[in-house]
């Protein structure tokens, strides 16, 4: 069985193919080759039975005439038959010839012992008696054919129904035995052009099949040429689409990690440019306040010098701190040793430092360890969304 499968598994399409039809066209031209030889041996042994009965309704039916009123044949009809079997040229072709009585009886045989003997009727008989033509190829086993059986192994046997002339009442049945040499040659012509024709469509079928199953075997290897190829387009597409893929995430990584830096130095910049500024200003306007105190200023005597320090300095001290403040928001704390969970807690932990509110938080199932770039990303996610 193994050997088998490899024998398939090394045939291509075409061949495979080209060989299940020539399987089935030679089974089939096999079974329509017999059934064509059967039918030629029916025909012939039909036409056989028709010109024997042609025979005795128009040769032999007035020499059989004594049977509707005696039942038996008399003397001259007895030498009547005689001469037309032994003179004419179907009678050449006869090895025997006899009449049968409807019980079984033989009124006439040209085998004069057999004559008065009665046999059993069987069934080819009694079709004639009937009123049908039988002929077959017949074995010659039976006793009243012991002295055809000496000479010959088979025989052609046609019954025929002998009619009264004018009522047409079945009143005897003949029988014809025939060699089977003429008949022979003439199946065995007639089986060698059924065969030759057979084989001939058979040829025409195959070469057919076989140019049609050439055409999709050539189809389908190009289609798949085709398609392998476009697999190949598509896999070679895939992976540069995954190499892009992997170039735009770590560039926005990069790009991410890039843009907290510039915002960790706007926040230093702003932190010790303008901010220290604002302090320096904030502690001299302190120490002028003190000096300048009981001064009055000459716009108005309502508010003194002191009363106009202080209203500037509170101005300046909550631009200090708005200024802290935004260079807190862009500063984030050290997150870079933080888990993704110690992450989420931190953002949330400033902003309830900040704002002074409790946030309930629940964290699930995230990674212990996440890049840079992620734990920014949620961190800003967290204090923008907060």
């Amino acid at each position: 069985m193994g050997a088998v499968n490899l024998l398939f598994s090394r045939l291509s399409l075409l061949r495979l193919l080209l060989a299940g039809g020539a399987v089935i066209l030679l089974s089939g031209m096999l079974v329509i080759g017999m059934w064509v030889a059967y039918e030629i041996e029916n025909a012939v042994l039909r036409r056989a039975g028709l010109i024997s009965s042609l025979y005795v309704d128009g040769i032999l039916s007035s020499h059989l005439q004594s049977l509707t009123t005696k039942g038996q044949l008399d003397e001259a009809d007895r030498r009547a038959l005689d001469r037309v079997l032994s003179r004419t040229e179907l009678g050449q072709h006869i090895v025997a010839f006899k009449i049968w009585a409807p019980d079984g009886r033989i009124l006439y045989s040209t085998t004069p012992a057999l004559v008065g003997r009665q046999f059993a009727v069987k069934p080819s008989l009694a079709s004639a008696l009937a009123g049908q033509v039988r002929s077959e190829r017949y074995s010659l086993v039976e006793p009243q054919n012991e002295e055809e059986h000496q000479r010959w192994s088979r025989l052609i046997e046609i019954y025929v129904p002998v009619r009264a002339a004018g009522t047409g009442k079945i009143v005897a049945a003949a029988e014809f035995s025939q060699t089977t040499d003429d008949l022979a040659q003439e199946l065995s012509a007639a089986r060698l052009r059924s065969w030759l024709v057979v084989s001939a469509a058979t040829v025409v079928i195959f070469l057919l099949l076989g140019w049609l199953v050439k055409r999709a075997s050539d189809t389908i290897v190009a289609q798949r040429g085709e398609l392998g190829e476009k697999v190949s387009q598509l896999t070679a597409l895939l992976a540069q689409n995954k190499q892009l893929h992997d170039r735009v995430r770590r560039a926005a990584a990069r790009t991410t990690a890039l843009n907290e830096r510039f915002l960790h130095r706007i926040a230093a910049d702003l932190h010790d440019g303008p901010g220290q500024a604002l302090a320096l200003a904030l502690m001299r306007m302190e120490t002028l306040a003190e000096q300048c105190s009981a001064c009055r200023t000459g716009v108005t005597d309502d508010n003194s010098v002191g009363e106009e320090f202080r209203t500037l300095h509170a101005a300046l001290q909550g631009a200090l701190a708005d200024l802290r403040a935004v260079s807190a928001g862009l500063h984030l704390p050290e997150i870079e040793w933080l888990s993704l969970a110690d992450t989420a807690h931190r953002a949330v932990r400033d902003y309830e430092r900040t704002a002074g509110v409790a946030v309930a938080s629940t964290l699930g199932s995230v990674p212990a360890e996440a890049p840079l770039p992620v734990k920014i990303t949620l961190f800003r996610l967290l204090q923008e969304s907060l």
